[in-house]
Formats: structure tokens, sequence, C-alpha cells
């Protein structure tokens, strides 16, 4: 597969893999629990299970990503996570880290398309990440798990940014790191990028029909932008 780039007038983001580096932040935390029994690793290093512990959940997660939308709780679930946040027991401000480049990348990509994020994430979560790297100028929309009725991977969330950013559904561009954001794309008509400096794999993501997949998020302008003046 490949994309029709020049069918391509809307950039619509995931978040978590995809700019922030949510799994290597989730690895680094397990890893320091597991710190507490390192008898139990070979050297002594609990990493590479912690690693391959969090990459495992990546398939499952998806199938229960959908469980609470099918159920109508996911706004209230990401209320709950947003309220979180305000008491101060989320993920601490400093240890926010974004993907390497993918922020560079956003900055360039913005004078050639309107940006979208559209993310399971809540709102005040979302919004914490935008302010940390300045983000929140560059994107012309936000869609949450509270913004419609339903979250990834149903199509609506694409469908509303489409509509915000004054294009059809299928001149968007939906950028992800997991195959809920592929089929999430798919059903909206959208073309889709599957990244792997997130949580996918990337047999996954072809087989659940990823239109190019790409090593980093950081690799996007060199697709889109190849031959336009910079």
């Amino acid at each position: 597969m490949s994309l029709d780039i020049a069918q391509i007038r809307a950039l619509c983001f995931d978040v978590d893999g995809t700019l922030s580096d949510t799994d290597n932040h989730l690895v680094s935390r397990l890893t320091r629990g597991l710190n507490l029994i390192p008898f139990f690793f070979k050297n002594g290093d609990p990493q590479p299970f912690a690693r391959r512990i969090v990459m495992a959940t990546e398939s499952p997660g998806n199938f229960l990503q959908g469980i609470p939308d099918s159920l109508g709780l996911d706004s209230i679930l990401a209320a709950l996570s947003d309220f979180i946040y305000q008491l101060g027991l989320g993920t601490h401000f400093k240890e926010i880290q974004a993907i390497p480049g993918a922020i560079e990348s956003l900055h360039r990509l913005q004078s050639h398309y309107p940006i979208s994020i559209v993310s399971n994430r809540g709102a005040r979560s979302t919004q914490i990440f935008l302010d940390k790297f300045d983000l929140s100028d560059s994107v012309r929309c936000v869609a949450t798990a509270q913004t419609c009725e339903h979250s990834k991977p149903h199509p609506d969330p694409i469908l509303w940014a489409a509509g915000e950013l004054g294009v059809p559904p299928e001149s968007c561009l939906m950028i992800g790191d997991t195959t809920v954001d592929i089929r999430a794309g798919r059903a909206a008509g959208a073309q889709t990028v599957g990244v792997l400096c997130g949580f996918g794999e990337e047999e996954e993501l072809r087989r659940t029909g990823a239109d190019l997949i790409l090593p980093s998020t950081s690799d996007l302008p060199n697709i889109l932008l190849d031959g336009i003046p910079q």
C-alpha cells in the first residue's frame, strides 16, 4: 500500500506513542518498580523484561480500549483521569517526553497542512502535553475521549476533526502507532500512516490496513514534503 499524497489536505495526529514517548515512560516506571527484585532478571537488569511486558499489552489494550466506549463509559473514564491530573496524581509535567523529532516534524508540517489532534486521552491530560511543547497554536482542533459520542476505533473523532478543518474525511491523513488509530482512520475514509515509535508492531499495523508504515513520526515530513520548497 502507499499514500496518495496529492489527496491529503489535513493531518490528524494521535498523541501517545505518536507524539508523546509514552511507551518508554511506562517502561521506565515499570523498571523502577522491578528494581526492587533485581535478582529475578539477567544481569540484575529488569528493563528488557519491562519493555516486553509493555509491548505485549498493546493488542489486549486495543481490545479493552473499545469496551468503555461500547458501554458509553469512555467520557466518564476520561473525566476521571482529568480529575486525577487536577489532584496532582497523574504523570508529572516534567516526566512527559516527546518522541524524538516528532514535535519538530509537526512544526514543519503545519506550514503546509492544517493539523488536528485525535486522541483517546482526556481533555486535561491532552492539554498538558500540548502546553509543555507549545503546540496549542500549531493545531487547529483537538478531539479527545470527551469530544464525540464514540472515540477511536470509531471514526467519529476523525469525522469531527475533518469538519472542524473544513475538509472531507477522505482528504485527511490519520497518523498513529496502534491498530486503533488505523481502524479509526479507515472507518472514516481517511488515509493512514502507522508509526513504529510507540506501542504498535509492524505486522499488525500492516494487517489492519495502514497505507504506509514509518519507523517514526519524525520521518513523515520526508514523505509529505518531498519536492515542496521549505
